[in-house]
């Protein structure tokens, strides 16, 4: 749990099974990226996991992918990137952030199980009315599918994704965190974990600055 802790702020992959937990000592934290920096291979392994290349999963009964009540381990710091190869910076949460393709593949995962849902209950004209936000009017909309709860209520939902375990950190945009703020009675985060293996999610609902532990990670500046 304590090496989990200390992989994600370095960027890193964590241990499946491990939750993250940061009360650990310093000179643990020494001496795992003195380990990592005297073993370059294994970034080649994390390489590998992260960016092999990744389709739509199968999954029989969609309905059952929600994780009404998910645990989560305790607040760890913010990952940074300190262990660099020649071919490029190894904070892999950013890497699956530019991971178009697996970003578009959850957002249909999410559009599907939407779907299936307003049809189970018998909400076939709702479900026709479903719209892939993301790409009728693009990231600036703050949110990335539009759907409806049973009553007809407009549904606002981004979608995060990730092919590591429920517990991985995830970027937001100061975009999506205001209209999160602007629309918190409707407003839903998606985040699909074990999206490679098998895919579940749990929501985040409302307020993303009250829904997360939250840190600025970039600033926009300029002379004075």
């Amino acid at each position: 749990m304590n090496i989990s802790a200390v992989l994600i702020e370095n960027g890193l992959p964590y241990i499946s099974g491990y939750k993250p937990y940061h009360n650990y000592q310093s000179l643990l934290k020494e001496e795992i990226e003195e380990y990592l920096s005297n073993h370059p291979n294994l970034f080649s392994l994390f390489d590998k996991y992260i960016e092999s290349d990744i389709s739509y999963p199968e999954i029989s009964e969609i309905l059952k992918a929600e994780i009404m009540d998910p645990e989560f381990g305790t607040q760890v710091k913010e990952p940074e990137t300190k262990f660099n190869t020649e071919n490029s910076e190894q904070n892999y949460y950013l890497k699956e952030l530019r991971n178009k393709k697996l970003g578009l593949l959850g957002e249909r995962f999410v559009l599907s199980f939407e779907k299936q849902k307003l049809l189970s209950i018998d909400r076939k004209d709702l479900s026709k009315k479903i719209e892939h936000i993301s790409q009728t009017v693009g990231d600036s909309a703050g949110f990335y599918i539009l759907s409806f709860n049973e009553e007809g209520k407009e549904k606002h939902i981004e979608v995060k994704t990730t092919q590591m375990g429920k517990n991985a950190p995830f970027y937001f945009t100061r975009n999506e965190l205001n209209f999160s703020m602007n629309y918190q009675e409707s407003y839903s985060l998606y985040r699909l974990f074990d999206f490679r293996k098998k895919p579940r999610f749990f929501q985040l609902k409302g307020s993303l600055d009250k829904s997360t532990n939250n840190v600025a990670t970039e600033y926009l500046g300029w002379p004075k």
